[in-house]
Parts: structure tokens; sequence; C-alpha cells
């Protein structure tokens, strides 16, 4: 199974627009962050975690090939405003986006067009499908498991595949969720900035947080500017640690 980084930046990316800081102004390719997006890909499946308002962007260095399955971690729009553009790929048949009732209410509010009685030509080609927490859905030759984190008071969605956690926009978790987290051997979770935030978690809450899970390998990811250089940072965590990148591409066995 290969994961690959599409986006790992928060809301408004890196650079932030207008911004001249220290990180917004660095000439590193690692310190340029679009919105938080995943691929997910077997030699027969492919599934993306989020659609994002960079999603065209993101996709265009990928090869093109079917989407099997799109999971929504939540109904906010640097999660799933790129919803429009999967148009493309519906020309493999209907796309089918997973998403909890609150992300499905959002996706249907955001785009009526694509599941009005009569719909116009060209529009996206949906399947939307309800789930919840727990209840595991199987994508192709891989099975998925939704776990419940918060993002400040609202309850959302991280995914478990296989030896894989993906984590985002997450403040806090419940003690029985990491259950579902046990043997997890490559984490994915958010670290927003090193400053405290009402609703994501920052870079020392997310690294006692992964130490928790024991992970062999964890990624951080939903990164803003202020929490500093990709490379700067990664010096003084630990090895097991580190931030990712956008393009990253990891092996999971």
């Amino acid at each position: 199974m290969r994961l690959t980084f599409l986006g790992t930046g928060t809301s408004c990316g890196v650079p932030t627009i207008g911004c001249q800081c220290y990180t917004c102004t660095s000439k590193d390719p690692h310190d340029k962050r679009l919105r938080c997006s995943a691929l997910v890909e077997t030699e027969t499946t492919r599934i993306l975690i989020d659609c994002g308002p960079d999603f065209r962007q993101q996709i265009m260095p990928q090869p093109f090939r079917k989407i099997d399955g799109i999971l929504i971690t939540h109904a906010h729009y640097d999660h799933m405003g790129g919803m429009d553009d999967i148009r493309p790929y519906c020309q493999f048949g209907e796309i089918n986006v997973y998403a909890d009732p609150i992300a499905k209410a959002g996706l249907l509010q955001m785009l009526p067009y694509c599941f009005a009685e009569h719909r116009y030509p060209g529009v996206p080609a949906i399947q939307l499908h309800e789930i919840h927490k727990h209840e595991p859905l199987r994508i192709g030759d891989l099975e998925v498991m939704p776990i419940e984190v918060m993002h400040h008071d609202l309850p959302i969605l991280g995914y478990r595949i296989g030896k894989l956690a993906y984590i985002t926009d997450m403040k806090t978790i419940d003690e029985g969720e990491l259950d579902y987290l046990q043997d997890v051997e490559t984490l994915v979770v958010n670290a927003l900035r090193q400053k405290p935030h009402h609703s994501h978690q920052t870079l020392d809450e997310a690294v006692t947080f992964a130490k928790r899970v024991g992970a062999r390998q964890t990624w951080l990811i939903h990164s803003s500017h202020d929490i500093g250089r990709h490379k700067e940072v990664n010096a003084f965590l630990p090895s097991d640690i580190q931030m990712a990148y956008d393009g990253q591409v990891i092996e999971i066995k």
C-alpha cells in the first residue's frame, strides 16, 4: 500500500496570502503546503482522503486512473471544497463518496446540482454514502474503519486502513477510540502550530498523542506557517515523528 501526501497545510495554505513571515518567504519546496489531502493506493484500489480546494492542482501530477472512493473527514471547505473538480474521473463511472451525517449534509448543501432529480449534463456523478464511526466499509481490496475524533466540539472522522491511521483537525480524542489504533504502524496526525489553539492540536500535543499510539512512524500534517520551517522543525523532532511534505510518498506494508 502506498500513501501520497497531496497536501499537508492548514486551511489558508503555506505561504499564506499577503504574509512575509519567516516560513512564508522560505524558498524550500518543503515549506509550500497545499490544503490537506492524501491518496491511498494498492495495485487495484485508489482512495482519496478529502478533496479540498487545491484538488485540481494536487492531482495533475498523478496518473489519471479511476478513483474508487473518496473519504471525507468533515464538512469544512478546506477538506471538501474541490469536489466539483472530480468531474473528469466520472468517465470511469460514478464516484463513491463516504461521509458522516454532518459532512453528508454539508455536501448536499454545497453541491445541490449534483443531487437534483434532473441533473444537467456534465455535473459530477456522485454516489453519496452515509457512514458512521466503528462501522467498517470495504473499498476495493481495502477495509476502512472510521473512528471519531473531536475538532473542538465538532465530531469528525479519522480513518484506519490496515496498519495506517489518518487523522486531521483533531483537538481531542475519547479514550475508547484508542482501541481502534492498536498496532498502527504508520500514523498521520495534525499539528497546527506551537502556540495553543482551541480546535487543533499543537505540535507538542501531536507529539504526545503520537507517543501514546506508539506507531513505528508518525507523519505530521495540517500545519500552518506558524509552526516554522519544515527542516528546522524536523531537526528537533524525534526521528520517528516528522513533518510530512506535499508530494511525499511512503510505502506501507
